[in-house]
């Protein structure tokens, strides 16, 4: 090994590959962003044209696969950092009843079409459930994308994708014990479950007993380097450890981050992944354009294509008919069906096991596996196509009944800061209406569920219609002085009543408002969505207790 280093020959044919991929995903990035196109697209387009140019063998070392694995766990430690215990037990309908349903219907629906072709029972069990599944990776990172981590649809999905995730654990204990000897199925599944039992719990023991001490000490030292060491020691270890009895890497990332979630360390810890994660997925994604066999695509292109598409249109109607089993609004329903209407980095794996390729065949697999990963390409596409038609269908006939015609609440302007006040609002169970004067942000925040409407200029004269005297507060989320400035006054010209919360950047831009009888937050210091929440609540006498606290 010390004469390896001192040659640096062989040090450098192993770390290449991963050189040459880093800068070619890093061009990837560019050029889609120039394109306005997702990331995703690039990155699994460098991976096809590696692999038309008969480069493919090239990448296929330890290095490339450890880092595109690692991106899949830094996604899911991300994931988890998002879904502390108290969550997962305000989520568990989600995740094992609307998660348990999907399955049933998408994997029943693909099985279905499996025994109409003529496949064997097996087979068509194990080619329809893994169908059946959607891509972690590419759903999050289009949910992180566009800031949905805490509307309905954006939770919903994550929640499925968890139920997902352990899924394909026994899905893949399955497929894995056909080509065993004397294996038995029942004992392997109820082994891989007490293993995710006791995963679980370890989690729990960590979240409630170690993290703050252990990260107390780490940020005692006072040294960027151990903290970055630790964050990522952390994310690792623990798909790490799942990994080595038997279960998903990815399983175990997520509890690492269930551990962090209620840590006060955990925005800290966060923003050491992030940098990591946004990396190490383009290397995930690469290696799945690698995967893709270029003689197929070359020579079936139509054939890969035509799968692809029956694959979406399928999975999203399948997932649409879940959500409406759910008792999901049809909006709300398309919306989410079209969001998880692909293939899976699961899938992939499944397919590429020996024996299940012996089960349904190699030839049809060099298409399904390519097909799957058009799928992945378009999410970006077709969840667009999914929202943009929740939002027209959310709109109504123009006599339809206003969304939160009776919330005490108004919140005007919905951007960041603006749908962070309607999350805390909702998770206090407190009604609202949101208003907004951006066609852009009111296009896309109805489409995520939100109940809006559009307000030209956000003119208060419109407001007659909205039965103002229902109306406890408004919360004005813009910030923005010279905004603040105008409508402030105008509010209480038209509602004199209305209690009036005023969002600034600032302590001493609050003065400049002309309006005595306001209530001015600073919302400059990272908390503003928690302070806004909190004197909406106080207004309506209700108090704030750790379970309805705003997240």
């Amino acid at each position: 090994m010390i004469e390896l280093l001192a040659s640096g020959e062989g040090v450098l044919d192993v770390i290449q590959p991963a050189i040459v991929l880093l800068g070619l995903g890093i061009l990837a990035a560019l050029v889609a962003k120039i394109c306005r196109l997702n990331p995703i697209v690039g990155y699994i387009a460098v991976g096809l044209v590696l692999g038309f140019a008969g480069w493919a063998d090239r990448f296929d070392g330890p290095v490339v696969a450890a880092l595109a694995e690692a991106g899949v766990m830094f996604l899911l430690f991300n994931l988890g950092l998002h879904f502390s215990l108290r969550r997962i037990r305000e989520e568990a309908s989600n995740i094992f009843g609307f998660g348990t349903l999907q399955m049933l219907v998408a994997g029943g629906g693909f099985t279905a079409l499996g025994l109409l072709f003529g496949l064997d029972p097996l087979a068509a069990s194990i080619g329809g459930f893994a169908l059946g599944l959607s891509s972690t990776a590419v759903v999050i990172g289009i949910i992180r994308e566009r800031d949905q981590e805490d509307c309905p649809v954006g939770r919903a999905a994550q929640s499925i994708l968890i139920f997902q995730d352990i899924a394909a654990i026994a899905l893949l204990v399955i497929a894995g014990s056909l080509g065993a000897a004397g294996s038995d199925l029942g004992m392997a599944l109820i082994l891989a479950a007490l293993k995710g039992l006791a995963a679980f719990g370890i989690a729990i023991l960590f979240a409630r007993y170690l993290t703050e001490p252990l990260f107390r000490i780490i940020t005692g030292i006072d040294s960027s380097e151990v903290l970055t060491a630790s964050a990522l020691f952390l994310a690792l270890a623990a798909g790490w450890l799942t990994g080595a009895v038997g279960l998903s890497l990815t399983l175990g990332a997520f509890l690492g981050g269930v551990a962090l979630a209620e840590s006060r360390y955990r925005l800290l810890v966060q923003t050491e992944i992030e940098a990591f994660r946004g990396l190490f997925l383009g290397f995930f994604f690469m290696t799945v354009g690698l995967s893709l066999d270029p003689d197929v695509v070359a020579n079936e292109w139509w054939a890969v294509l035509l799968l692809a598409g029956a694959l979406i249109f399928l999975k999203c109607g399948f997932n649409v008919v879940a959500g409406l089993l759910n008792r999901w609004s049809v909006p709300g329903s398309i919306q989410l069906g079209f969001l998880l209407g692909q293939g899976s980095e699961f899938a992939l794996v499944v397919f590429s096991l020996p024996t299940v390729a012996l089960l349904l065949g190699p030839e049809a697999l060099a298409v399904v596996i390519p097909a799957i990963a058009v799928s992945m390409a378009l999410t970006p596409v077709t969840s667009n196509l999914g929202r943009k038609l929740a939002g027209k269908l959310r709109r109504g006939p123009p006599d339809s009944k206003l969304a939160g015609e009776d919330a005490p609440i108004l919140v005007i302007n919905m951007g960041d800061l603006g749908r962070a006040v309607a999350d805390g609002l909702r998770d206090a169970d407190v009604g609202y209406l949101a208003l907004e004067s951006n066609k852009e942000r009111f296009e896309t925040a109805l489409a995520d569920g939100y109940p809006v409407q559009f307000v030209p200029g956000g003119d208060p004269r419109s407001w007659n219609p909205l039965g103002m005297s229902k109306r406890t507060a408004v919360i004005v989320t813009d910030g923005r002085i010279e905004q603040m400035r105008a409508i402030s006054p105008a509010i209480r010209d038209a509602a004199p009543a209305l209690s009036r919360i005023i969002s600034v950047e600032g302590d001493h831009t609050g003065r400049a408002i002309d309006d005595d009888a306001a209530i001015v937050v600073d919302v400059s210091d990272g908390a503003g969505a928690q302070k806004l929440v909190r004197e909406a609540l106080r207004l309506l006498g209700v108090e704030e207790t750790p379970a309805r606290k705003p997240a």
